[in-house]
C-alpha cells in the first residue's frame, strides 16, 4: 500500500541531505529536453531577455555549495509565457525541474504546468490548468479532463507512487483533481512510467492546442488578466521558495521568481489579435 506524504518538501530533503542524485537528475532532466523540443517544434518562440541572468546559476554569487539551475523564459504569438528551468544541489538530494506554459489568450486550452524532481526521492507534478471554473463549465470539464481522468486513478491504484499532500492550502486549491501529485522510488520501471505519462501529457496537450477554437476578441482581456493573477500568485506562494532562497540567497530567489511568473518579462504579452 502507498503512504500518504504530508511533509513539506524543505523537511524531507533535510531528512535526507546527503543523496547523490547526479543519475536521477540526469535522466529526468532529459525528459524535459525531449518535451522541450516538442514545444519549441510547435510554437514560434523568443527567448525573453529578462531570464538571461539565470542561464547559468553557477554565475550567481553567494550560491551554496553545489547548487545550480538554469531558467529561460520564452513568448510567442501562441505563448504568453513559457518557463523551462530547474534548480537545486544534485549531490545533495534536492532537483527540481519546471515546465510551464501559459498560451496566450485566443485559446481557452488548460494552461500546462509540470515538474519534475528528487526531494530526494523522485518528485513529480503534472495538471492542466483550467482556463474557467470548473464548477460553472462540466462542458470544459468533460473536454478537457475526462482524457485523463483514467490515468489519475492508475496512479492511485499503483502502490508504488505516494500521493503527496501538500500542507499548503493554495497549493491544494490549484491542483484540479486530475493532477499527478507523488514521489516515488528511482529504480527503471518507474523512471520509464514517469517518462511514458509526461510525453504523454504534453502530447494531448499540443493536439489539444492543434484543434482550438478561437475566443471571443471581447473575451480576451479578462482571460490574460486571470492568467497572469493564477501565475503570479501560484510562483509567489509556492512553499517551497524557502529551498531557492537558502540555495542562492533571499535577493536572488526572489528575482527568479518574479521571472517565473513574467513580473520581469521585457517583451510583451500576446493579444491572440
Amino acid at each position: 500500500m502507498s503512504e500518504r506524504i504530508l511533509t513539506p518538501i524543505i523537511d524531507l530533503v533535510e531528512a535526507s541531505p546527503d543523496v547523490d542524485n547526479r543519475e536521477t537528475f540526469e535522466h529526468l532532466w532529459a525528459i524535459l529536453a525531449e518535451m522541450n523540443e516538442k514545444i519549441q517544434a510547435r510554437f514560434e518562440l523568443h527567448l525573453d531577455p529578462c531570464s538571461e541572468r539565470f542561464a547559468d546559476y553557477s554565475n550567481i554569487s553567494g550560491s551554496a555549495e553545489g547548487a545550480e539551475g538554469s531558467l529561460k523564459t520564452y513568448t510567442g504569438p501562441e505563448v504568453d509565457w513559457y518557463v523551462h528551468s530547474f534548480i537545486g544541489s544534485p549531490e545533495s538530494s534536492f532537483t527540481n525541474m519546471h515546465i510551464t506554459l501559459s498560451l496566450g489568450p485566443q485559446y481557452d486550452v488548460p494552461n500546462f504546468g509540470f515538474a519534475l524532481g528528487t526531494v530526494p526521492d523522485l518528485f513529480m507534478y503534472m495538471d492542466y490548468i483550467p482556463r474557467v471554473d470548473l464548477l460553472a463549465n462540466p462542458e470544459y470539464v468533460d473536454r478537457y479532463y475526462t482524457a485523463v481522468n483514467e490515468e489519475f486513478l492508475d496512479l492511485q491504484e499503483d502502490a508504488r507512487f505516494n500521493p503527496f499532500i501538500s500542507r499548503d492550502l493554495w497549493t491544494r486549491v490549484a491542483m484540479t483533481p486530475t493532477a499527478v501529485g507523488y514521489t516515488a522510488g528511482k529504480d527503471p520501471a518507474i523512471l520509464e512510467k514517469v517518462k511514458g505519462i509526461s510525453l504523454s501529457r504534453l502530447d494531448r496537450w499540443l493536439k489539444w492546442v492543434d484543434e482550438a477554437e478561437p475566443t471571443a476578441p471581447a473575451d480576451r482581456p479578462a482571460i490574460a488578466a486571470r492568467d497572469q493573477l493564477i501565475r503570479k500568485t501560484t510562483c509567489e506562494r509556492d512553499p517551497a521558495n524557502n529551498l531557492g532562497d537558502r540555495l542562492f540567497g533571499k535577493e536572488a530567489a526572489e528575482a527568479m521568481v518574479a521571472t517565473l511568473w513574467g513580473g520581469a518579462r521585457t517583451l510583451p504579452r500576446p493579444t491572440g489579435e
